[in-house]
C-alpha cells in the first residue's frame, strides 16, 4: 500500500491522515481479547452495561502496564508481544507509507507498541472541555489504530488540524518536550477557538499523525468502549537530531518524496 501524492499533501497540510480498514481483522479481534486480561473483575466484556466510566477508587490502578483511572485506560503491559507490533508497527502495509514519509531503511525497528487504549463511555457524566496538546517525547509520526468501531462522539483521536505548523517553532529542539511556555500557550489558546476533528471510524481504521500535531483523547458519549492501538515512529537518526533546534523546513528529517511537497498551492488541498 502506498500513499498517493494528495495524500502525502494533506498529511503535510493538516498534521494527519485517516487510511481506511487498514488492520488485520484476526490480531484486532485478539487484541480486544486481550485486553480483558488487564480489566477490574466486575467489568466484563459480555456486559456493555460494566463498560461505563469512570473507575471506583477500587479499580484504579497508576502502575502504567495497566493504568486505570477516571474514564481512562491505557493497557500497556501486551505491547511487547510479538503479534500486537505485527498489528500496528510492522504491518506491511503501514511500514511502507510510513517508509514513504521518512525514508526506506530509515525508520527505528519497533521492540513494542504503546499498547492498547481505552475510553470508557461517560454515562450521563458530562464531557470534558476539548483542550488540545503535544506530545513531549520524541518521535516523527505516530500511528493510532481503531481495533473496533468508533463512532461520532466515541472517544475518537481528535485533532485540530494545522495545528502541527504553529507548535513546531514554539519548542526550543526539534523534538523533545522544552517549549517556550508563553508562545505555546498563545497557541494552543489559538487552536483551542477552533473547531477540532473528531476522527470517528470503523475497526481496521488507522489515523497518521504529526509529533507537534495538537491533539487529545476526546470524551466518549457513545455505548461503545472506545478501544485503540498506538505506536510513535522514529527515525535512526533520533539521537542526533532531537536537540537541534527547529528548522526553517521542519520537514527536512522527512523523506525526499515528502519533502517535496508543495502544500503552497491551496486549491491541491481537499
Amino acid at each position: 500500500m502506498k500513499l498517493t501524492t494528495a495524500e502525502l499533501r494533506l498529511f503535510k497540510h493538516n498534521g494527519y491522515l485517516i487510511k481506511r480498514k487498514v488492520l488485520d481483522p484476526d490480531l484486532m479481534e485478539r487484541a480486544r481479547a486481550r485486553l480483558w486480561d488487564g480489566a477490574p473483575p466486575d467489568r466484563l466484556r459480555t456486559d456493555p452495561a460494566t463498560w461505563v466510566g469512570p473507575f471506583r477508587q477500587c479499580e484504579e490502578n497508576d502502575e502504567g502496564s495497566n493504568y486505570r483511572r477516571g474514564f481512562r485506560w491505557a493497557y500497556r503491559e501486551p505491547g511487547d508481544e510479538e503479534w500486537m507490533i505485527r498489528l500496528l508497527a510492522t504491518e506491511a502495509k503501514i511500514w511502507s507509507m510510513v517508509e514513504q514519509m521518512l525514508g526506506v531503511g530509515q525508520v527505528v525497528q519497533p521492540e513494542r507498541i504503546r499498547g492498547i487504549y481505552c475510553t470508557l463511555p461517560y454515562g450521563d457524566h458530562p464531557p470534558q472541555k476539548l483542550n488540545c496538546h503535544t506530545d513531549g517525547h520524541p518521535f516523527h509520526v505516530g500511528v493510532v489504530g481503531y481495533i473496533d468501531d468508533v463512532p461520532p462522539g466515541g472517544g475518537s483521536f481528535m485533532v485540530w488540524p494545522e495545528s502541527h505548523r504553529a507548535f513546531y517553532p514554539t519548542f526550543t529542539s526539534q523534538y523533545l518536550r522544552d517549549q517556550n511556555e508563553a508562545a505555546y500557550e498563545i497557541v494552543r489558546d489559538e487552536f483551542n477557538q477552533r473547531r477540532p476533528v473528531d476522527t470517528h471510524g470503523q475497526a481496521g481504521d488507522i489515523v497518521f499523525w504529526h509529533h507537534r500535531l495538537g491533539h487529545m483523547a476526546s470524551p466518549n458519549t457513545s455505548k461503545q468502549l472506545r478501544q485503540a492501538v498506538l505506536y510513535d515512529f522514529r527515525k535512526t537518526d533520533m539521537e542526533q537530531t532531537q536537540q537541534e533546534p527547529p528548522q526553517e523546513d521542519m520537514w527536512r528529517d522527512w523523506s525526499d518524496e515528502m519533502r517535496a511537497i508543495d502544500i503552497d498551492d491551496m486549491e491541491n488541498v481537499a
